[in-house]
């Protein structure tokens, strides 16, 4: 599988070149992109214009950009109002898809080749309206974003919205074949469970968020740290039809050095993963 890491890791600091450049001597074979103005403000041209150029140097290495959670440099505040598709305001909806396709035109600049999007925030409610807001929402994403060769992916997140069946049912009623799913495990281990989550999503999942945890909350903390089953994980992830990626997303607290950590992470992966061949076998 394809190493990759989010630039979440270092989330509550301007995104520097050494960062990314780290993340290369620790493995990463992809990045991903976390769209928060004060990490990276996706609406300054010369920012975009600065990480572009380093992507350009660096072909095939921007494998995904996170839409934003926030419009407003606010992250981990949760004072200003968050980025929500599915939001019962109407006017909200729409100044959250304008703010997502202010991200989505990086691509134009550096070629990327998934969008991983959030529906609703954290811990929102179902409610069958909602139905209704994440298909419309999803069909403005896909034609925008898909001239610019992106595919968009949905994240379960911690909400009622985005549990892995409802997923299905959201893309299965509207028949969106072309959007898949980044299977957030860390997500998955403190919610339904692993298994059951990714049992449910397999077959569209396009892309991965990985993570620990000890099960109670979400903590994005190195691979070992928590409590996740990694070898049942990645023996499950080698049965998923895409192949999908190794994608560390770490949180923005860690004080590990970035090389070491991804480095000491994904040993620990493809360990667990060397370990589910053989029972295959």
């Amino acid at each position: 599988m394809l190493r990759a890491i989010s630039t979440h890791l270092r989330v509550r600091e301007r995104l520097q070149i050494n960062h990314l450049e780290a993340m290369v001597r620790g493995g990463g074979q992809g990045i991903e992109l976390f769209c928060q103005k004060e990490h990276f403000d996706y609406t300054d041209r010369a920012r975009v214009r600065e990480l572009a150029a380093w992507f350009r140097e660096h072909p095939a290495l921007l494998h995904s950009l996170h839409s934003p959670i926030y419009s407003e440099p606010d992250y981990g505040r949760h004072m200003a109002p968050p980025v929500n598709l599915v939001d019962n305001d109407k006017r909200q909806r729409v100044a959250a898809m304008d703010e997502v396709k202010r991200a989505i035109e990086f691509a134009e600049q550096a070629p990327f080749r998934f969008l991983v999007q959030h529906l609703g925030v954290s811990k929102e409610k179902w409610e069958p309206r909602k139905m209704e807001f994440a298909i419309t929402a999803l069909e403005h994403l896909r034609v925008f974003a898909k001239p610019l060769g992106v595919t968009v992916l949905v994240e379960n997140i911690a909400n009622e919205i985005t549990e892995p069946d409802r997923l299905q049912e959201i893309l299965s009623t509207a028949h969106f074949e072309d959007i898949g799913f980044c299977f957030d495990i860390g997500h998955a281990h403190f919610g339904q469970g692993v298994r059951a989550s990714f049992e449910a999503i397999k077959d569209r999942i396009r892309s991965t968020h990985l993570h620990d945890n000890h099960g109670e909350r979400d903590e994005h903390l190195w691979v070992g740290e928590g409590t996740i089953d990694w070898n049942e994980a990645m023996s499950l992830l080698r049965t998923a039809p895409h192949s999908p990626v190794m994608l560390l997303e770490i949180t923005g607290d860690s004080q590990k050095e970035i090389a070491a950590g991804a480095s000491e992470s994904f040993n620990r992966l493809e360990k667990a993963s060397r370990e589910a061949e053989k029972q295959v076998v």
